[in-house]
């Protein structure tokens, strides 16, 4: 929920100008480049656009401290890049393994990884290097190598606030407190972003709306963040993909999103250390009593419980292709686990004073019974107390510290979970440069649709820091002024029909959008409901222009509500379409008829789909409101050995032919 009330602007220039309209009178600013978003992605675009010379743009962000970045993590978060002596070749077809990925994409951010990782060793993120100065890498899940690299569990965070500071110190402009509502075009080519703000309320514009008017704009707004109600991503981002939709850009892979457990309270994902120590899975009543350890009742091999649980923190994300591998129920059985005990009713939670009862012999722990890995793993880390809390502090003590700050202490107490959203591979359609095929937007970040059906752990924190240089090179290349806003380009983008609705009428409004997708389309998929729910969305959006409002906090609000809907509306169409083309499970879904407990009891592997990996899913909106939908090869990996004689880049590269000039 955004505070706007609380909010203002920093380094904000006067207003270039005023126009009026319908809302009264909005002032505008003009930039050359406008950069919405103030996480790792919107800061390292700042620092980029800065180094490349450019001297007009400003950041936008709806709050400087709400974004994913900022507030999201794990037990060490995990930074992908190139490993010392790596081809670049094999890190993109790592990256596009999971198939659905354009290959020339995941060529780009496999290069592009060593820039991005040491210009954030340069700012001071802690990344830990040996004696020799090699930064040593672990494997993360859907790794072929060690290439990920972490400094524990607040890594993006430390990213945000390190390149934050660089652009603080080049005095980029930052307008905190505006929250971005449309993408303004001059005929086919964006002209700016109009935004709604408590600070530029006044009796002549009382919405608080303002102009940025900018040839270029950069959208590192996150990814689809509320439209779940379970979900591990921060309370304080809201959805702003709609926008990027509305303004014809188009969504790509938004079938794609990764789903794994994660406590409820705070919002954090227990994967790797959190897992890999063993804890104990035990459920309750509503009121928290009734205590039992219920993996047994849907996994009756014991000697496959604590093997999954170790699994599970390297392959956190819930895969339909692990729930049953090798003969045996897997890691993501465990999610679906966790599923059957929260549909009866009751709550699931990690107990870390005690073991699971599969370890447990003659009264005490024996880590070998989760298998020889695990066992291999716990040894080389130290990691063999007699209880878990013992086993985690001695892994990853930060981890524990992490709930500390945050009032839950793992020695006293359980850690309540549930099955989450945390991440969309899916996004807005982007070239190599980063560009939507609208002129002048680029979008980065997780907002990027930039991967496929999966991802290796850490490529996303990767790619915000490659999109934002790609995006600033392309964009100072080409310098171009805004062009001046007319009123018909702000006149209908702000609800002003009879029906007023209040702030409480918006948010519940907002959870029931959540509620219903959840139940629909998220890692369990059922083409009625999701037939249901696109009309049901079709209907909400319909309601809009008879709706009024009064503040800014309710046009913003209120504005978030249709951005989700937009984005719903664009996922469900993608799913919609994607079954009914023969889409079966794959990547972090499942499409099936079979309930969670029946695919534990049946015990065999669950068919996942081959048929699409050679191809994404895209998703226009039409002038009729409805989204089309249609599938497109995948663009292969650059063959580059081989290809790029020195003189012959260096003369395209002087020359600005790299840039399709």
């Amino acid at each position: 929920m955004t505070d706007m009330t609380n909010m203002s602007a920093m380094s904000a220039k006067k207003p270039d100008y005023y126009v009026r309209t319908e809302y009264g009178t909005v002032p505008v600013r003009e930039y050359a480049v406008i950069i919405v978003g103030s996480g790792a992605a919107g800061f390292g675009c700042a620092v980029s656009l800065s180094s490349c010379g450019c001297e007009s743009f400003a950041i936008v962000t709806e709050g400087r401290k709400m974004g994913t970045s900022r507030n999201t993590g794990s037990d060490k978060q995990t930074y992908y890049k190139l490993s010392d002596g790596d081809r670049a070749e094999d890190m993109a077809a790592a990256m596009a393994a999971g198939g659905s990925m354009h290959g020339d994409l995941a060529y780009v951010e496999a290069v592009g990884s060593i820039r991005g990782f040491h210009r954030l060793t340069s700012l001071g993120v802690p990344f830990p290097h040996n004696e020799y100065g090699e930064y040593t890498g672990y494997r993360t899940d859907h790794d072929t190598s060690c290439r990920a690299t972490s400094c524990g569990p607040l890594t993006s965070k430390y990213m945000t606030e390190a390149l934050e500071a660089e652009a603080e110190a080049k005095k980029i402009p930052l307008y905190d407190g505006y929250r971005a509502v449309k993408i303004i075009k001059d005929g086919e080519k964006t002209a700016g972003i109009l935004t709604v703000s408590a600070a530029e309320a006044s009796p002549e514009n009382t919405l608080g709306l303002a102009v940025f008017a900018a040839a270029d704009v950069v959208w590192a707004v996150g990814g689809p963040s509320a439209i779940y109600s379970s979900t591990v991503y921060p309370e304080s981002q809201t959805c702003a993909l709609g926008a990027a939709l509305e303004a014809g850009a188009a969504g790509i892979n938004l079938t794609e999103s990764q789903y794994g457990l994660a406590s409820v309270s705070p919002r954090w994902n227990v994967s790797g250390s959190y897992q890999q120590v063993l804890p104990r899975y035990v459920s309750t009543d509503a009121d928290g009593n009734g205590e039992r350890e219920f993996l047994g009742d849907y996994m009756d091999a014991a000697s496959d419980i604590p093997e999954a649980i170790f699994k599970k923190g390297y392959e956190w994300p819930f895969s339909a292709a692990k729930i049953y591998s090798g003969g045996r129920l897997s890691s993501s059985a465990l999610d679906l686990a966790v599923f059957c005990e929260k549909m009866h009713g009751r709550r699931v939670f990690l107990d870390y004073t005690q073991n699971p009862r599969e370890i447990m012999k003659g009264g005490m722990a024996d880590i070998s019974l989760a298998g020889e890995e695990a066992m291999t793993y716990l040894q080389n880390c130290g990691s063999t107390g007699e209880l878990p809390i013992e086993r985690l502090e001695a892994m990853n003590a930060p981890a524990i510290g992490f709930y500390r700050s945050r009032g839950v202490d793992l020695y006293r107490e359980r850690l309540e979970i549930a099955v989450c959203a945390q991440h969309c591979n899916g996004g807005i359609e982007v070239d190599k440069w980063y560009e939507t095929r609208v002129p002048g937007l680029f979008v980065i970040g997780e907002a990027a649709g930039v991967f496929g059906v999966s991802r290796p752990g850490g490529s996303a924190l990767n790619s915000t820091q490659v999109g934002g240089m790609r995006a600033a090179e392309k964009i100072a290349s080409r310098k171009k002024a805004a062009a001046k806003i007319k009123p018909e380009q702000i006149s209908g983008s702000i609800p002003s029909g009879g029906d007023t609705v209040t702030l409480s009428d918006i948010l519940d409004r907002r959870a029931l959008y959540a509620g219903m997708m959840t139940e629909c389309c998220s890692f369990l998929r059922d083409i009625g409901k999701i037939r249901r729910m696109q009309s049901f969305v079709r209907s909400e959006l319909s309601r809009f222009s008879r709706l009024g409002v009064f503040t800014p906090r309710e046009a913003a609000e209120l504005m978030i509500n249709r951005d989700i809907l937009i984005t719903q509306a664009a996922m469900l169409a993608s799913a919609e379409f994607y079954i009914s083309s023969g889409g079966i499970s794959r990547g972090s879904f499942l499409v099936t008829e079979k309930s969670p407990e029946e695919l534990l009891r049946g015990k065999s592997p669950v068919p996942t789909d081959t048929e699409h990996s050679g191809v994404v899913l895209l998703a226009e909106l039409t002038p009729g409101g409805d989204f089309k939908t249609s599938f497109e090869p995948c663009r292969p990996i650059p063959a580059a050995k081989g290809k790029y004689w020195f003189e012959t880049v260096y003369r395209e590269y002087i020359s600005g032919g790299i840039y399709g000039k």
